[in-house]
């Protein structure tokens, strides 16, 4: 059996947070119109949720409190910082919605409430190289071939769809050089693509000629549509020369 002593509660942070304002002479008071908790110095007003994680609940209850004030802050246990990649995403969203923060350490009796940031305007910055990115690998992709939302499907990206192109021309012409293949419209990216092999489609036969693996013969077949796509487009080229 669990020790409920052992298992936190919301109401565990009310008097560390109470504490903590009442030493910077605020007037403290609890659940006042829902508000977990209110504080006022002169004219000033604070409302402070409290909640075990930072979850669509905590954040659909901060933004309404901005309703009646911008000095919202969501105060939650410091312990539930685990993947630090995760709380800095966490934290983005916090400040994008102009909340404020703090950490409560309801074991220590030296500085149990620590204010990560206050609620401040936040400045929205875009970062042109992502954008420019994702541009450039949606004109790269020859159309849409995935499913949005799926995360255990194989994404093709605009580099796994030009994999396919070249293995699919050395299965019909057979080992030649990336100089050939960049004729036949492959793309500057040939060279390393064959010579990183990421999927392990293509085999080097000598220094500069590459063919395609027993591997590449077999995968081709999971990607129908592109392989016929790029067959066709390699006969039409084909015919054009003859």
């Amino acid at each position: 059996m669990p020790d409920n002593k052992l298992i936190m509660k919301e109401v565990d942070l009310f008097e560390p947070v109470k504490k903590y304002l009442e030493a910077n002479n605020y007037t403290v008071r609890a659940e006042v119109k829902n508000c977990d908790i209110t504080a006022t110095k002169n004219d000033e007003l604070i409302i402070i949720e409290l909640k075990l994680n930072i979850n669509i609940s905590l954040l659909i209850q901060a933004a309404d409190r901005q309703r009646i004030t911008d000095a919202v802050y969501v105060a939650v246990p410091r312990k539930i910082i685990k993947n630090r990649k995760r709380w800095k995403k966490t934290l983005h969203v916090l400040r994008r919605l102009e909340l404020g923060l703090l950490l409560v350490d309801i074991e220590s009796n030296i500085n149990p409430v620590e204010i990560i940031f206050h609620p401040l305007k936040f400045q929205r910055k875009k970062i042109k190289q992502r954008k420019r990115v994702i541009i450039k690998e949606i004109e790269n992709r020859s159309k849409n071939l995935n499913i949005g939302g799926s995360n255990k499907r194989k994404i093709i990206t605009a580099y796994r769809e030009n994999a396919i192109q070249i293995a699919v021309y050395l299965n019909e012409l057979g080992a030649k050089a990336p100089k050939v293949l960049r004729k036949f419209g492959c793309g500057k990216k040939t060279t390393s693509i064959l010579y990183n092999n990421f999927y392990g489609w293509f085999a080097r036969i000598e220094h500069g000629i590459y063919d395609i693996s027993a591997k590449g013969k077999r995968e081709l077949k999971n990607f129908p549509g592109l392989s016929e796509k790029y067959e066709a487009i390699l006969k039409k080229a084909n015919q054009s020369k003859i």
